[in-house]
């Protein structure tokens, strides 16, 4: 019998049945005696184009009933090395973007209070900057693997300093990022100007476009950003608009020639041996995919995030 959380076995009860908690793991709150903690974040209130993200969390949650505590690629079984449970959702307010953004910020500290590591999903990419701001706190300035689409290094959007598309450039700006340890990973398409792209390589930053992805295995590339993070704390921000339509329509700015699905789980996958301190999964609007394969892809991105955690044992 495991001393740790096991997700509900699909040969114990249907998966079409039971608690519709991530992975069928036991819903808790956040409490020292956990190591990671699951939680969604379920805010659109910050996105320009398509709302519907904060669907996400609840659908990513249902489909995880399909994925399974094995990985056969890398031999990782991470709820048997670390205690974790699915710690519900932030309490928003759905009609004020900055008391929400205030709102997640208090969340997270509990995290780090209790030393217990956030994996969260989205919600729009607004979240990703109240949870760095809680995290810098106790790490100091991190390291960051950011996939994406969009650069969200925007000055502002309609006049506001925080929505999805600038709280990159607001966390340098605030010295929560070391820029020359951060990668963003599958930019592309069209912007305003310039500026869009360039304002994060005139800072360290290494902007990896989609172009140079194309047709390739990204394994090399993550053994550079392993070789750039060093020890140094590192923080996994995973938009899924940055893969591409085909495997992901279900999101708010989609953009075309994106990554594969399997360049995504590389890019998780190399983060593995890195000192992880958190992770988060963005922006899957399941409105405009009523397959729900964007919502089983993110699920499964989501397993990886926790198979690449600093004490997970792992084949070879």
């Amino acid at each position: 019998m495991s001393d740790f959380n096991q997700p509900l076995s699909g040969n114990e009860m249907p998966r079409f049945a039971g608690p519709a908690s991530m992975f069928r793991l036991p819903v808790a709150t956040i409490a020292a005696d956990l190591d990671v903690g699951i939680i969604g974040v379920p805010l659109d209130i910050g996105t320009s184009n398509r709302a519907g993200s904060r669907y996400g969390p609840r659908e990513i949650r249902a489909e995880s009933v399909l994925v399974r505590p094995y990985s056969m690629a890398t031999g990782a079984a991470p709820f048997d090395s670390l205690q974790i449970a699915d710690v519900g959702d932030v309490a928003l307010n759905t009609y004020n973007l900055a008391a929400s953004i205030e709102r997640i910020e208090a969340h997270f500290e509990a995290f780090t209070a209790a030393d217990v590591k956030p994996v969260s999903l989205g919600g729009d990419h607004t979240i990703t900057l109240p949870i760095l701001r809680a995290l810098a706190r106790r790490h100091g300035p991190m390291a960051v693997v950011h996939v994406d689409a969009h650069a969200d290094m925007n000055d502002t959007m309609f006049g506001e300093r925080e929505t999805h598309g600038t709280i990159f450039r607001r966390a340098i700006e605030e010295n929560l990022i070391a820029p020359e340890k951060m990668t963003q990973i599958g930019l592309r398409a069209t912007g305003y100007s310039a500026e869009d792209f360039d304002w994060a390589r005139k800072r360290g930053v290494r902007v990896v476009q989609a172009e140079a992805c194309w047709y390739q295995s990204l394994a090399p590339l993550m053994e550079e950003v392993r070789s750039t993070v060093g020890d140094t704390p590192v923080y996994l921000s995973f938009d899924i608009d940055g893969l591409d339509p085909s495997v992901a329509p279900g999101t708010g700015t989609p953009e075309p020639a994106g990554l594969t699905a399997s360049q995504g789980l590389e890019i998780i996958r190399g983060v593995h041996g890195l000192n992880l301190i958190g992770a988060d999964l963005v922006e899957v609007s399941p409105p405009y995919d009523t397959t729900g394969n964007t919502s089983l892809l993110a699920a499964n991105l989501v397993f990886e995030m926790l198979c690449s955690l600093p004490g997970v044992r792992r084949r070879g």
